[in-house]
């Protein structure tokens, strides 16, 4: 009989009711990116919806922090596995990006300082689902965390809350983004396990 480690055994914690299928507790948070992180001032950051029309709307960061901010108490899941619970953050909800926003599209594309992309129905954007968030545990963004501000879609995988966001274009259809088109699930609910096609 193989002799396992401490740390195997703390990873594996499936009976946790507020755990989806498959995966394991974490105090850590993990940095995965795609690429380099990004070095974007909020003097600079800015955050632009494109509707299919071609319409754009952009808010600068005071822009931004003249709108209603929530408190945000959440759990996180990677599609690595590792999920986070009780997470607190402050973030504006998309609902107050799309207020004067009209479109007859469905579906999303976020787009990331960097070039990262990752597509997400505009359902689950709206309805108090997502926000553009700012502060992770009472501190501002780390970097390697998406700061100054990232897109959090804690429902889905984490993946789909995109890292150092900076706009949203509207799609008629669920075109694949970044890690979609390499493999990922095109939705990622982690509670039905949507890790890959």
């Amino acid at each position: 009989m193989g002799v396992f480690s401490r740390g195997f055994g703390d990873r594996r914690r499936e009976s946790d009711p507020k755990l989806p299928p498959g995966q394991y507790l974490t105090e850590d948070f993990p940095v995965l990116s795609a690429g380099p992180t990004p070095r974007v001032d909020t003097a600079d950051w800015s955050f632009t919806i494109v509707t299919e029309d071609g319409t754009k709307k952009s808010w600068s960061w005071a822009d931004m922090m003249a709108l209603p901010i929530d408190e945000i108490g959440t759990d996180i899941h990677c599609v690595t596995r590792w999920s986070k619970l009780g997470t607190h953050w402050r973030g504006v909800s998309l609902d107050h990006f799309f207020t004067d926003i009209s479109t007859s599209d469905q579906y999303t594309m976020a787009h990331s300082y960097g070039g990262y992309t990752t597509n997400v129905p505009l359902e689950d954007l709206l309805g108090g689902k997502s926000w553009i968030a700012f502060e992770f545990e009472g501190a501002p963004l780390d970097p390697e965390h998406g700061g100054p501000a990232r897109l959090l879609v804690p429902h889905l995988y984490f993946w789909k809350s995109a890292k150092w966001v900076n706009g949203i274009t509207m799609h008629a259809n669920d075109d694949p983004g970044f890690w979609e088109q390499n493999g990922y699930n095109l939705y990622g609910d982690p509670w039905k396990e949507q890790r890959y096609w």
